[in-house]
């Protein structure tokens, strides 16, 4: 294993350390319990929104933590949810009195902890609602989930709905926006290699050298099938296919597409996977109205792609379109 680390067992504390030193005037680290704030959370009158999962995902979601996003980010341990003893102070933290969004992959860990946090911040007096992040047709169920897994479109939710709680939408109306995200987006990835989880120190699961699994989650679970290497186009061809057979989009329906990288994926490739994607799309009967690409919710150095396909309509685009400015994600400003 080789890695730029210190002590595997720091590997998380050292690097939100970083973060927040590289990202000073977006955010503020609170070390212990660890989680992360924008620098002038909470804002007052604004509905708070808070997220968190297992590191390893970077930027994901400490990165959207600024005007427009998260107000707060709880990050676990490498691929373990965070504790309710993070989420619960996060959670406060983000509160101005109008309550928080509460933005979790469907993971079980991630659904019971930020279940049982929920319950305390409301004995505290926070009002909180959730969303249920589970955008991934790979599997309907698998030893990480019940039901379908949180994966890509999880940062098209955080967008979204933060520019709904940006504008001064209420707490209802900012869980609804990101409830109606969550319906609206599908996701599926494939792995050409596997990632190493630095205290595990081994590669998480095994793949021969001509050989890519489709339908991988974002930490190496299981996916629909191993195949034999083959091009861009025929990959990209295996990953939509499911993704529109679920969607059921209708001709002449304005999407957002999103190729993200795994981690390990230069931008030349993601852009290639893009590419015949967006031109698929567009045979399809379907109208690319915005894009996104580039690495936002990975696996550590997972070389490998996911395409989220967001069915849009005009108050969801200009919340997309709306100003965001946190560290990974800024335009508008």
């Amino acid at each position: 294993m080789k890695k730029l680390i210190n002590d595997p067992k720091k590997v998380v504390d050292e690097s939100v350390e970083g973060f927040g030193l590289a990202h000073a005037a977006h955010v503020k680290v609170n070390p212990d319990p660890l989680f992360v704030t924008r620098k002038d959370a909470p804002r007052t009158g604004k509905v708070g929104l808070v997220s968190g999962g297992g590191s390893g995902h970077e930027p994901l979601h400490a990165g959207y933590v600024g005007y427009g996003m998260l107000d707060a980010a709880v990050p676990g341990p490498v691929f373990t949810s965070p504790t309710p003893d993070a989420i619960i102070p996060a959670t406060i933290a983000a509160n101005s009195g109008a309550g928080v969004v509460h933005i979790v992959k469907n993971y079980t860990g991630d659904v019971l902890n930020f279940e049982t946090a929920a319950e305390m911040a409301e004995a505290e007096g926070v009002e909180v609602r959730t969303v249920l992040v589970n955008d991934d047709v790979a599997v309907e169920d698998s030893l990480y989930t019940a039901g379908r897994r949180g994966v890509a479109g999880t940062v098209l939710v955080e967008k979204i709905a933060g520019a709904a709680a940006e504008r001064g939408d209420n707490l209802d109306a900012v869980a609804a926006i990101g409830n109606r995200v969550n319906a609206n987006v599908r996701s599926m990835g494939v792995a050409l290699s596997a990632c190493t989880v630095p205290h595990a120190g081994v590669p998480s699961f095994e793949l021969a050298e001509d050989e890519i699994e489709i339908g991988i989650g974002i930490h190496g679970e299981p996916g629909r099938h191993k195949i034999p290497m083959e091009n861009a186009d025929g990959i990209t061809d295996r990953l939509l296919e499911p993704i529109l057979a679920d969607l059921k989009p209708a001709a002449r329906d304005k999407v957002l597409l999103f190729v993200n990288g795994m981690g390990g994926t230069p931008a030349s490739e993601l852009y290639i996977v893009y590419r015949h994607a967006a031109k698929v799309l567009e045979a399809a009967g379907l109208v690319v109205e915005r894009s996104l690409v580039g690495n936002y919710i990975t696996a550590l150095e997972m070389q490998g792609c996911s395409i989220s396909v967001l069915r849009l309509d005009d108050e969801m685009t200009e919340l997309w379109d709306a100003p965001v400015n946190t560290p990974a994600l800024r335009w508008g400003m």
